[in-house]
């Protein structure tokens, strides 16, 4: 049986955004969302931390090179949501509502598959998207 660990890699961006549902009344939007319905939009210093679950490569040593996750969550995140409006400037939340638990769900989506492609030995295991000190979501891929 070959041992399974964990890898984390821990990446910074800031990013604007509203909650707001065009189908409600404005007031009902900010009986909901509260301030987060600003029509001004308001901005967060999210921190993302990707785990990647695998066996280790006899070669090297590593589940994944931390250097090669590092670039493929930028490239693929990191440069599309930095100093953005989530939404406006960011296809992948085209007309999604930009919460916590929805942003780290489509981060999943691009994410596993990319990671899988290029280490095989290796699966996307957990994000943890964190908005405030105290707000975060965390995903593991599951379903209800």
């Amino acid at each position: 049986m070959s041992p399974k660990v964990y890898i984390t890699r821990k990446e910074h961006f800031n990013a604007a955004h509203k909650l707001f549902n065009p189908k409600w009344s404005k007031e009902e939007n900010e009986r909901v969302f509260g301030p987060c319905a600003n029509e001004n939009w308001h901005g967060h210093n999210f921190d993302l931390f990707v785990t990647v679950a695998g066996t280790p490569n006899p070669d090297t040593g590593f589940v994944m090179d931390f250097k090669q996750l590092g670039k493929l969550i930028k490239s693929e995140i990191i440069d599309r949501v930095d100093h953005k409006n989530l939404n406006m400037d960011v296809d992948f939340l085209k007309d999604k509502m930009p919460t916590c638990e929805v942003f780290i769900i489509e981060i999943w989506n691009i994410l596993a598959p990319l990671i899988t492609k290029i280490q095989p030995n290796a699966s996307l295991h957990y994000l943890k998207l964190v908005e405030t000190p105290g707000n975060f979501a965390e995903y593991y891929g599951e379903s209800l």
